[in-house]
């Protein structure tokens, strides 16, 4: 998995592997066997091996669990070596010695067992009623009626300077909180009581907040533990590098799992700004270097709300800072308006293409963990023309087609920013020079009258993105062609090559069809709705056999799966949300990792920042146009 900060400080140990704070204490037995249960909440499989417990003695132990390795959504069991009694702690250390996890209970209260009810790794910490369930999930022997104390939660947590708790009360009733206590992720401090940080936090009412300072102080990879009055774990939460900066929140509110989140809401509903769900902390590492003379990264413009229904993101919840700071300035656009289109080189998955606004064609390589331009290419970029070598294409969005030409579309002619001119520009990698012009270009500026306005900022909503879209796939899943009503057959289309052409329209969100013809002449297949406001990029991944619309913060940073549904129409499948550590900015920009790159079922996935405003002046993303994390093979 690509680990990655959100205002970057410095990263985790090497040690504690990455998903490490999804992993639960899920219940525990001080009857006879002394027995372990361990959950993984997160999107991939966590190693443990080497992994240490302690009791209330605080002296880490090694463990024997029933296997080294827990997959997503999986469990471990293993016997404490200590013997597990009343009124007794247990503790789970990473093998470099940080707190993952840690449960108090007092007299009896894990007899027959402890378990989390009302969900496995987030459920409340109530003693069972009946037999125990290890190594699967938690329901038999939960209680009807969970305990009221046992609905109070922390709901969310600051470790930004203020190091602020807030508690809520999901119950029906108060809960008196006076003799509480809490506690951090270092094993020498001794719990310190609620009312002693807040004298005023006496009593939670239903549905209700209760705030206070940590007089323990928190910071990058800590946890706070909330203890009753009898010294039992009502709850706990643990993050690693900068996970709770600003803050980090349950979503839902309440109940779900931790984000981090974009804005704090101290003492209220959480707003979940983190653009994501699931609860999976995440964390945004790298980044970093004094910005360049001359790059002025822009604020995201046109933020929208996530719409229903959105799903949170599938793959892992680690991100990296991808670029080195302003590495994509140009004479032509040394201002901020950075990378829009992107696409991984189907024929070399170790080659990811990008298209910047203002005329500029970048072919990048890794080197050392981050997209550069290929030097052998251009160490610089290459400009690109329209046909003739005139003008200077408002370039946005970029595919590979099925010959390994490079696809490019543009909005309008900067040099003339007032009239659109939507346009597909095929372009061959291996043509030399310093500027690159079309072998075929496409003008289909006659079909938007709607952004011939005489405003730029109508002009500037046409072709934000293209994907290029097998034949094979079309035909393998039934797809009727509009124009005959009858199943696709590409036969009829002997010009076009093997596939076609899906065009974003950012105007309305649609997907224009084409038919690029060697000729010079193209074929229109109509128009798909993606069901959001707008597209910015669009590919087609082998890996989910599906056509991706992605649109930025205008749509709450979503990502639209389409299909081929029974009665051979492309429609939304599926609509997942960026990482929550990921900024809420113009990302115009999506690409997946073919799978023949997948290592532990992930492959990875890059977004590009338009703006390079990461999260504002000051921050290690500010400047960066690229971010780089994982999906789901």
């Amino acid at each position: 998995m690509v680990v990655t900060g959100i205002v970057a400080a410095q990263p985790a140990a090497a040690a504690d592997p990455a998903g490490y704070q999804n992993v639960r204490i899920n219940e525990v037995t001080s009857s006879n066997s002394d027995t372990v249960e361990l959950y993984n909440a997160g999107p991939a499989a966590v190693s443990i091996s080497g992994w240490k417990m302690s009791d209330d003695g605080f002296v880490p132990q090694s463990f024997s669990p029933s296997s080294t390795t827990i997959p997503a959504g999986g469990f471990v069991t293993f016997n404490s070596p200590k013997g597990l009694g009343d009124s007794d702690k247990l503790v789970i250390y990473t093998a470099d010695g940080t707190v993952v996890d840690r449960v108090d209970w007092a007299t009896g209260a894990a007899k027959p067992a402890m378990a989390r009810c009302g969900g496995d790794g987030t459920g409340a910490w109530v003693t069972t009623t009946a037999a125990t369930t290890f190594g699967a999930p938690n329901a038999p022997g939960c209680p009807s009626s969970v305990p009221a104390a046992s609905r109070v939660r922390i709901n969310e947590v600051t470790s930004n300077g203020s190091d602020t708790v807030e508690l809520y009360n999901g119950g029906t009733s108060a809960v008196s909180i006076g003799s509480w206590k809490y506690v951090d992720g270092d094993t020498t401090h001794a719990p310190v009581s609620i009312a002693s940080s807040s004298p005023s936090a006496t009593t939670i009412p239903a549905g209700g907040y209760v705030t206070f300072d940590s007089a323990l102080g928190l910071g990058d990879n800590d946890s706070v533990f909330l203890l009753d009055g009898s010294g039992t774990t009502v709850d706990s939460v643990s993050w690693a590098l900068d996970g709770a900066k600003p803050s980090a929140e349950r979503c839902a509110n309440g109940t779900g799992w931790f984000q981090t989140s974009v804005t704090a809401t101290l003492g209220g509903a959480n707003s979940c700004t983190g653009g994501g769900g699931g609860g999976q902390t995440g964390h945004l590492l790298g980044g970093g270097g004094a910005l360049t003379s001359g790059c002025t990264p822009e604020a995201p413009s046109g933020t929208g709300a996530t719409p229903t229904g959105t799903l949170a993101w599938p793959g892992g919840p680690d991100v990296t800072i991808a670029d080195n700071v302003c590495a994509f300035t140009t004479s032509t656009g040394p201002e901020g308006r950075d990378l829009s289109g992107l696409a991984f080189d189907p024929a070399n998955p170790s080659v990811l293409w990008a298209a910047k606004n203002k005329n500029w064609l970048y072919k990048l390589v890794k080197s050392n963990g981050k997209w550069i331009p290929d030097p052998s290419w251009s160490a610089t970029g290459k400009q690109i023309r329209f046909a003739g070598g005139t003008g200077l294409p408002d370039s946005e969005g970029l595919t590979v087609g099925g010959n390994g030409h490079v696809y490019v579309t543009s909005e309008r002619d900067n040099g003339n920013n007032t009239a659109p001119k939507d346009t597909v520009m095929e372009f061959d990698p291996a043509a030399t020079g310093s500027t690159l012009t079309p072998i075929h270009q496409w003008d289909m500026t006659s079909q938007f009258p709607q952004l011939n306005t005489g405003s730029k900022d109508d002009a500037n909503l046409g072709f934000e993105g293209v994907g290029y879209v097998p034949d094979s796939w079309l035909t393998a899943n039934g797809w009727v062609d509009p124009l005959t009503g009858a199943a696709y057959n590409p036969a009829n289309y002997p010009l076009h090559g093997a596939g076609l052409f899906f065009a974003g329209l950012e105007w309305d969100g649609t997907l224009h069809v084409y038919g690029l013809n060697s000729d010079g002449t193209f074929t229109t297949f109509g128009t798909v709705a993606t069901g959001k406001a707008s597209v910015m990029d669009v590919t087609f991944d082998a890996g989910t056999q599906r056509i991706i619309a992605t649109c930025d913060n205008t749509c709450g940073e979503t990502h639209t799966l389409m299909k081929v549904d029974a009665a051979g129409a492309i429609v939304p499948d599926v609509t997942y949300t960026n990482p929550a550590v990921m900024p809420v900015d113009n990302l115009e920009g999506f690409a997946l990792a073919p799978t023949s790159t997948c290592v532990n079922g992930f492959r990875e996935a890059v977004w590009s920042d338009d703006g390079i405003y990461g999260f504002g002046a000051g921050t290690s993303s500010y400047g960066h146009a690229l971010y780089s994390g994982t999906f789901p093979c």
